[in-house]
């Protein structure tokens, strides 16, 4: 299975905003957690997510970058 470039930039900025997303959502619904414990846990839950929207940018980014410089006729 063959995926293009831009296809590749599309799904990883998709995965970006989707993790974004739930990282956006669980730091809310920190507020809510009465227990020091799990509220820790949830914050490393959400950080972790965090992370994987900012892999997920870096991977749109680049692909978007690699498009831009084919398209422009100079392979970077």
């Amino acid at each position: 299975m063959k995926i293009t470039i831009q296809a590749a930039a599309v799904f990883a900025a998709i995965f970006a905003v989707v993790c974004f997303g739930t990282s956006i959502h669980l730091f809310n619904s920190l507020r809510e957690i009465t227990d020091t414990a799990v509220a820790d846990d949830a914050r490393g839950f959400a950080w972790f997510w965090a992370f994987l929207g900012l892999v997920g940018a870096a991977i749109a980014a680049g692909s978007w970058w690699i498009v831009r410089g084919v398209k422009n006729g100079t392979p970077e």
